[in-house]
């Protein structure tokens, strides 16, 4: 993972990312009873791969990893991992405010068959930078797999300043950053220092980071239209900016109303995905699923994205 990341920056034409370009944030779906659906896990990992998804995130906040138990995430990255055999990544989150706790999630998930691990900043009890450089150095060191190191200070009441991330980059295994810090001049001074394959982690900006060196994105908004985002970047890809440009500012609206419309995603996607058929199921208190007139406003979106 290291040496593409390292060849990436030394090639005129950049080697592929270390988990794939166009990543979903999956749901993980739940009986109506509430338990884990691994069948279901597995109807709609394949469906995101089949439909352009070349990585997977298992457990991460869109995954209610909050509310999963630890034996619940290594039984989903297996279920997963069956399913999509070697045609996609799979990352898994680990990230918890305890890095005891991180570094053993880690280990399972390396033992599960996981690809990669997603790391977010420890949160609640809002450590300090040289605490948290410390956390991620640790897991690091603990596991076998290359990391991504996720900074949403937004929900972690923590950021991690673009300086630990330039630090960090000189580790071996972590080769990713996961960025919903929307702070986009930040991303683009690690991105200038760094050889760090750089996610969007909030839909609004997938075009916009990937034009300027971007690796891609980590998308809830995937669980639903994993085509049509797909379909932005091999726009982009091929040259042509301003048909890329369209089909982004197509998916303005359905984003909106999935990402920042009051809900959260998970809500939101597991809304429409029920509505479609496809696996997904209830969410976990304290999560409640969404009211009718939030669902008919997603159906709307979708429908009027989808018809062509």
């Amino acid at each position: 993972m290291t040496t593409t990341a390292s060849s990436s920056a030394a090639s005129a034409t950049p080697s592929a990312p270390p988990f794939g370009r166009a990543l979903c944030a999956m749901i993980t779906p739940f009986t109506e009873a509430g338990s884990l659906d691994l069948d279901g896990a597995q109807r709609l990992a394949d469906r995101l791969v089949r439909e352009g998804c070349d990585g997977l995130v298992l457990s991460g906040t869109t995954g209610e990893s909050p509310t999963t138990s630890d034996a619940e995430k290594s039984e989903l990255i297996r279920a997963v991992r069956e399913a999509v055999g070697d045609r996609a990544s799979v990352v898994a989150g680990v990230g918890t405010f305890d890095t005891r706790h991180t570094v053993e999630l880690a280990l399972a998930a390396e033992k599960a068959g996981a690809d990669g691990l997603l790391v977010v900043a420890p949160y609640y009890s809002k450590p300090p930078q040289d605490a948290v450089e410390a956390h991620f150095r640790e897991v690091a060191d603990a596991a076998g797999l290359p990391l991504a190191l996720y900074d949403i200070p937004g929900r972690t009441g923590t950021r991690i300043e673009p300086e630990t991330l330039i630090r960090l980059a000189g580790h071996p295994r972590i080769v990713a950053v996961k960025d919903c810090s929307y702070d986009f001049l930040a991303a683009q001074k690690v991105l200038a220092r760094t050889e760090l394959a750089y996610y969007a982690g909030c839909d609004e900006h997938n075009l916009a980071l990937y034009a300027v060196g971007g690796a891609g994105y980590v998308s809830t908004v995937a669980n639903v239209i994993p085509g049509h985002l797909r379909s932005v970047l091999d726009a982009f890809e091929a040259g042509d900016t301003p048909v890329a440009a369209r089909l982004q500012q197509r998916a303005t609206p359905l984003i909106e109303l999935m990402m920042a419309a009051g809900l959260p995603g998970t809500v939101t996607a597991k809304a429409l995905l029920n509505e479609l058929g496809l696996p997904a199921g209830p969410v976990r208190a304290p999560l409640r699923p969404a009211g009718r007139e939030a669902v008919d406003g997603l159906l709307a979106a979708y429908a009027e994205l989808t018809a062509g």
